[in-house]
């Protein structure tokens, strides 16, 4: 990257560091151009240099926060082997809902739950369900064959967790993640292993 594209790529990140800031205290309708300039210390004609409108950043936005948490994630993952851990705390049980994969997921939607339920307006924009693609691509696809789940059966299954969990998910970001992670969780588990009630 040469010193005008660092230039440029610098400028970018702090109107969308300045768009999230303003966030936490402000509903997305009413944030104007005006403030995340200000907030950026960049004028107006440099905004329009990256952008037609404020939707435009918030989709660059939230395209930049899932590729923090994708690059988090993939660094969990490369010390994680599949194998391992189904031979150590798997014996003859299919497991998919972890802890140790959940909790930091949910922390990270925790952290930034306004600019996700901002997104949600905009469902397209809304780019949790690539998140969770990743997580079962990684992990619980090699799961699956494991358990000689047929091939043209798994993304089937995939899918079915992610739909659930997905809607677990939407739902707590709309109510401004009002209850615990350890409470998300443990509901999914609830909805998801046979045998666990609701008292």
């Amino acid at each position: 990257m040469n010193k005008s594209e660092s230039k440029y790529f610098n400028t970018a990140l702090r109107m969308n560091e300045a768009l999230l800031a303003i966030l936490e205290k402000k509903d997305f309708e009413y944030i104007t151009i005006k403030e995340i300039c200000e907030k950026a210390g960049v004028n107006r004609s440099t905004f329009y240099l990256h952008y037609q409108n404020t939707r435009e950043l918030l989709d660059e936005s939230i395209i930049t926060i899932n590729r923090k948490f994708f690059d988090y994630f993939k660094e969990i993952c490369s010390n994680f082997s599949v194998s391992q851990e189904i031979k150590n705390n798997m014996s003859e049980n299919l497991v998919f809902i972890d802890e140790k994969y959940l909790k930091p997921y949910l922390e990270f939607v925790s952290e930034h739950h306004r600019l996700y339920k901002t997104a949600l307006l905009k469902q397209s924009t809304f780019q949790t369900e690539e998140s969770f693609n990743i997580l079962f691509e990684t992990i619980f696809n090699p799961v699956l064959a494991y358990f000689e789940c047929p091939e043209s059966e798994r993304m089937y299954v995939i899918k079915f967790y992610i739909s659930g969990i997905m809607a677990i998910v939407t739902e707590w970001i709309e109510n401004d993640c009002n209850k615990s992670i350890e409470q998300i969780i443990n509901i999914m588990k609830k909805c998801i292993f046979p045998g666990n009630n609701f008292q």
